[in-house]
């Protein structure tokens, strides 16, 4: 069964490049296009898309709101955000990351990329290595908590390892560090991963990172 992708971006040459690229492959099917976040709002109730490619700037509605209605309580549908920007370092994705997006691709990204990307989303995981959502977040560290705030209850539902787990994958470290660094194995790590995002309500290692950030677990900046 095809992936079914709604394209959202005000540029239409743009939609028409993507388009094109991702129509090119068997396993992919544009079910849809929208120039603004609104319209990709009404879309995604209409054509129930796998996943968004979702523009951040845009007249009307911008990719972070749509972004946030899309993906937060009381979605329209299981449809996950993999979000086009401009800039690797850009304040808005680290909004994006907030408000439940999957991920994030430069626009200037190889087609092949592109198309293995919203694959990956697709598949549920997080199209993003976690240390460039640590850069991310160090960046814009003055959008977080200051890290004075009380760690949210549901961080006691963690075990001890499971919290150090959790602090490992807001560092950046792929499970094959993570086990190195806890002397257990990969799928002992999985393991945990799984739980972490069980038990905080979290829908990728991308949201664990920036949950990490949020709850004062891990504060920006630090090793």
């Amino acid at each position: 069964m095809a992936i079914r992708v709604l394209l959202v971006d005000d540029q239409p040459l743009l939609r028409t490049g993507f388009r094109m690229i991702l129509e090119a492959e068997q396993d992919l099917a544009v079910v849809g296009e929208a120039g603004d976040g609104q319209q990709a709002l009404d879309q995604v109730r209409v054509l129930q898309p796998d996943v968004v490619l979702m523009d951040i700037r845009m007249p009307r509605m911008d990719g972070v709101e749509a972004t946030r209605r899309i993906t937060g309580p009381g979605r329209d549908g299981p449809a996950k955000v993999l979000v086009l920007t401009t800039f690797d370092l850009d304040e808005y994705v680290v909004e994006a990351l907030r408000a439940g997006a999957s991920g994030f691709l430069l626009k200037d990204a190889p087609a092949q990329e592109l198309v293995q990307a919203i694959r990956v989303v697709a598949a549920g995981e997080a199209m993003l290595a976690p240390s460039v959502t640590r850069r991310l977040l160090d960046k814009y560290a003055g959008r977080l908590p200051s890290g004075d705030e009380p760690v949210p209850q549901a961080i006691g539902t963690l075990t001890e390892r499971e919290v150090e787990v959790l602090k490992l994958v807001a560092r950046g470290l792929s499970n094959a560090e993570i086990a190195a660094e806890l002397f257990v194995s990969e799928t002992t790590v999985k393991t945990h991963v799984g739980h972490v995002l069980t038990k905080l309500g979290l829908r990728d290692r991308v949201q664990a990172a920036v949950y990490a950030y949020e709850s004062g677990v891990v504060r920006p900046g630090a090793q």
